[in-house]
């Protein structure tokens, strides 16, 4: 290691909040002015510590007999052998040491989509919350139109995606230093319009075609669409890593299947969420044909003597005991 040496301050992220170069060593840190490094903490001693090579010229940390010491791996001590990664706690500070020597990692691919900031994307978002909020009123409206429910259920959508853009801005904005504000309200847009188009189009095939696994399951193409919305607000909040951004949401979609299931049994006795399917659409969008009236008594027949045979070894468990 040669110098010169780089004293890093960092947030609890990890992320450098300020880099002070110092030529030669020895170095000496603390909140007293005549320090090399000043740290502006008052739980650091006007000297602190003292940062220098030993005999074997491996870099070395020396506290200067102060009252809370030096802090690595949540552990105090009095020396510490420093790395380009050591990262130790001087009062309330946290700080690197790094030659100019340190290798440092190729850059990373930009997949930010600068021009894909601000206004417009904000604005593309609150439209589709917009022309959700008032499609879902009006498939779900019986009564005689009124403006006002309609203009109250598009307070409520706007309402809605602006907190949870919110929140998630906020994070951007101490994780990756912008807010985005406007590309997190496009994110929720896009997440709800694409379950509302799950919802319509499920709903069509189930009844056009009789399948009844969108009514049985669909929740869990819901949740997978809301993992989704969560992956790309995290890689808004830091394009990488994608990969584990991409695990991570799998396997709270997993969970999240798994918790329906769980309820669905606990509640129902089974795994279904519905019985049977409960949307009914106008006939003429039925493609298969209707089972006839002798097939439908048959199937009853056939459901009594199924319920008969399960009553009666209900009734002899019974009687046995």
């Amino acid at each position: 290691m040669t110098g010169p040496w780089f004293i890093e301050t960092l947030a609890r992220s990890g992320d450098v909040l300020h880099r002070h170069r110092v030529e030669t060593l020895p170095i000496r840190i603390g909140r007293g002015y005549d320090n090399d490094y000043i740290l502006d903490d008052a739980y650091a001693a006007p000297c602190h510590a003292l940062v220098d090579v030993d005999a074997h010229g491996t870099l070395v940390l020396t506290d200067l007999g102060t009252k809370n010491g030096i802090n690595h791996a949540g552990k105090r001590g009095s020396r510490l052998a420093l790395a380009g990664n050591t990262v130790v706690r001087l009062g309330h500070t946290t700080l690197r040491i790094r030659a100019a020597d340190f290798p440092v990692p190729p850059e990373l691919v930009d997949r930010t989509m600068h021009g894909w900031e601000g206004a417009l994307p904000g604005l593309a978002g609150a439209l589709l919350v917009s022309i959700v909020a008032l499609f879902t009123m009006w498939l779900a409206d019986t009564q005689p139109f009124r403006p006002f429910r309609y203009l109250l259920a598009l307070a409520y959508g706007l309402g809605a995606g602006l907190v949870w853009s919110g929140l998630w801005a906020f994070g951007n904005r101490l994780f990756g230093r912008h807010a985005r504000l406007g590309r997190h309200l496009f994110v929720f847009g896009c997440g709800i319009a694409a379950l509302m188009l799950f919802r319509l189009a499920s709903s069509a095939v189930g009844y056009a075609w009789s399948i009844e696994v969108f009514t049985r399951y669909g929740s869990h193409v819901a949740i997978l669409l809301v993992a989704g919305m969560v992956y790309f607000h995290l890689a808004t909040v830091k394009p990488e890593p994608r990969k584990r951004y991409a695990v991570i949401c799998a396997a709270l979609a997993v969970l999240g299947s798994g918790l329906v299931l769980i309820s669905n049994d606990q509640r129902n006795g089974r795994l279904a969420d519905e019985l049977y399917m409960s949307v009914l659409l106008p006939p003429e969008m039925r493609a298969t044909p209707d089972d006839s009236v002798d097939d439908f008594l048959a199937d009853v027949a056939a459901m009594k003597v199924k319920l008969d045979r399960e009553r009666q070894d209900g009734g002899g468990a019974g009687s046995g005991e």
